[in-house]
């Protein structure tokens, strides 16, 4: 019984002290210059201490909402680019993706989507990939990163 409430204790404090950390962290809610006169009701990235959080992405022309011609293999390579220029405009690369999570409008076209994926990274991030019930202006695939920076400004 004793060692059970010096476990439930201890799990109280690091839980205590994780709130903390999170409370005092630097938070940087960040805009993609492509995208500024399209009005999206979200931000590109948000910071927090050395980490971004990419939004998710579509495979459309850099400030258009036009989607990339070339089905889901171009699609899949003008959203890794457009995720690319994201990660390089915040301090980032994709050399830094330490996770992205993979939505396809049709769960049959993974084999396609992936023979271009494998392409952006030297080093496979952690992943995610699920089929789902429609994408943002009809879209093939969407994807979100996260990403660490190594230098952050304070």
């Amino acid at each position: 019984m004793m060692k059970r409430l010096t476990l439930l204790a201890l799990a109280l404090f690091l839980a205590a002290c994780e709130i903390e950390v999170t409370k005092n962290a630097e938070v940087e809610y960040l805009s993609a210059p492509d995208a500024e006169n399209l009005d999206l009701p979200f931000s590109a990235a948000v910071r927090v201490d050395n980490t971004l959080y990419l939004s998710g992405a579509l495979g459309n022309i850099p400030g258009t909402m036009n989607l990339a011609e070339g089905g889901i293999q171009g699609e899949t390579r003008q959203t890794l680019e457009n995720i690319s220029r994201t990660l390089e405009t915040f301090g980032s690369s994709m050399n830094d993706v330490v996770k992205c999570t993979v939505f396809l409008a049709d769960i049959g076209e993974w084999a396609a989507m992936n023979e271009v994926y494998v392409t952006f990274f030297d080093d496979k991030p952690a992943r995610s990939a699920m089929g789902v019930n429609g994408l943002a202006l009809g879209a093939r695939v969407e994807i979100e990163c996260i990403a660490i920076i190594d230098d952050v400004e304070g």
